[in-house]
């Protein structure tokens, strides 16, 4: 179906198109409110690409946005590159502007598309940064009994380790979704899709004992159906991100680990860890939920352990 089509069936099922001279942040309003109602993103991704754009609207200021031409754009893409933003932020910027551009050609508020010939800056193959076993244990055992909320502090560091579960996964993931008995829990990533990844003895342990002891004070007494989450902060809500986030930065320093690290790193782990033990590299990313196989190929560069002792074993002059 042309573009040309595609716009006439949408603005006959929507409010007029509003004005060429519409403001950066009015067209971005608009853009949002389409990923979100046809285009059925995941909220975390709906919000990155507003935050993405709000900072195109910082650049552009009074400029109109559909007068935008390519070198503006490149001049953007320098712009960006000039606010210390890593090369990875600044590739998914482009991004973001390319979709961006690509519905303003749908809204027919601009003919050509300057941004398709927007090029994103090769991005820094950087290697992941992960925690050693070692470091991982010691960082497993840092919520301490004294912390009001150390078995629940407890079962989300497992729970992150053993499942590679993206922070926002683990937040918003359902007691229902659990399986002790059984072994597994099924995590929701991005699009809402379900992947089943499995949970080791020690995990288990954590979690389970935080759903005896802890989650039942922090729920109230309500039921699964009020309340269906299964980690919980001290209202009874689903913990929030940032919360998250800061027990993993509290409990590196209390292991000695690095204070940098995020609730990502053990993300890495997880994969680096899973293929120097010899996981296959399409089961590790069916565990990731990763859509394609090249992203999770980063984590053959991480750990070369395998291919080592490989090669001390059979090379004859290893």
């Amino acid at each position: 179906m042309g573009l040309s089509k595609l716009r006439q069936i949408r603005q006959s099922k929507t409010e007029p198109t509003p004005k060429a001279s519409h403001s950066c942040r009015q067209w971005v309003d608009r853009f949002v409110s389409y990923l979100r109602t046809e285009c059925h993103l995941a909220e975390n991704s709906v919000a990155a690409y507003r935050r993405d754009l709000e900072r195109f609207c910082i650049w552009i200021q009074n400029r109109s946005v559909t007068a935008l031409r390519i070198a503006d754009l490149t001049d953007y893409v320098g712009w960006l590159g000039r606010q210390s933003l890593a090369s990875s932020s600044v590739s998914r910027h482009v991004v973001s502007t390319r979709m961006f551009f690509k519905f303003l050609q749908l809204e027919g508020a601009i003919v050509d598309n300057p941004a398709e010939l927007l090029a994103t800056q090769k991005m820094w193959q950087r290697v992941p940064h992960v925690l050693t076993i070692g470091a991982v244990d010691r960082f497993l055992k840092a919520p301490q009994a004294y912390d009001l909320y150390c078995l629940r502090d407890r079962a989300i560091l497992e729970l992150l380790y053993a499942t590679g579960c993206r922070v926002s996964e683990v937040s918003r993931m359902l007691v229902a979704n659990v399986r002790l008995s059984e072994g597994f829990c099924l995590c929701e990533g991005k699009g809402s899709k379900q992947r089943m990844v499995p949970l080791g003895k020690r995990a288990i342990e954590a979690i389970d004992e935080y759903m005896r002891k802890t989650r039942p004070q922090l729920s109230r007494g309500k039921t699964l159906q009020e309340i269906p989450w299964l980690i919980l902060s001290r209202s009874g809500r689903p913990l929030r991100r940032e919360a998250i986030w800061e027990l993993v930065k509290r409990s590196a320093l209390r292991a000695g680990v690095d204070p940098d690290i995020s609730p990502h790193t053990l993300r890495h782990s997880f994969a680096t860890h899973l293929l120097a033990g010899g996981a296959d590299l399409r089961q590790i990313q069916e565990m990731l939920g990763h859509a394609s196989i090249q992203t999770t190929q980063i984590y053959t560069q991480v750990e070369s352990s395998r291919l080592q002792r490989v090669h001390k074993k059979y090379h004859p002059r290893a």
